[in-house]
């Protein structure tokens, strides 16, 4: 089963997105922080990190600059899902960036066509 890591601050959107990744056929697993997120990225390996730009420790571009830097995760493909405005020129390698309140369809769409 294709595992994905979510990142993000916000309790209602990171639990909204576990129950709605898991209801769909994926583990999801989730960090309120850019640090125990990448701790975790690193224990679990996951598929897919969906990441927030706006985050209590760190600045998700920043964070994704550290991820890259990392031989294991460095080819993780990332979605990143923000309230912030221009967010799709944040992180310019991530395979997607989608505006809060976003479309469950089609994260669901993007979700599918990255890992199956």
């Amino acid at each position: 089963m294709k595992k994905i890591l979510i990142i993000e601050d916000d309790p209602a959107v990171s639990d909204y997105l576990k129950t709605f990744f898991e209801d769909n056929g994926y583990t999801a697993v989730a960090a309120a922080t850019a640090q125990s997120g990448y701790d975790l990225a690193k224990q679990e390996l996951p598929d897919l990190i969906t990441l927030d730009i706006e985050l209590p420790d760190e600045w998700g571009p920043r964070f994704y600059r550290k991820l890259a830097g990392d031989k294991n995760l460095k080819n993780t493909p990332v979605i990143v899902i923000s309230g912030l405005s221009g967010n799709k020129y944040a992180v310019t390698k991530a395979v997607a960036s989608l505006s809060k309140p976003f479309d469950r369809d089609e994260l669901l769409k993007i979700v599918k066509e990255t890992i199956g």
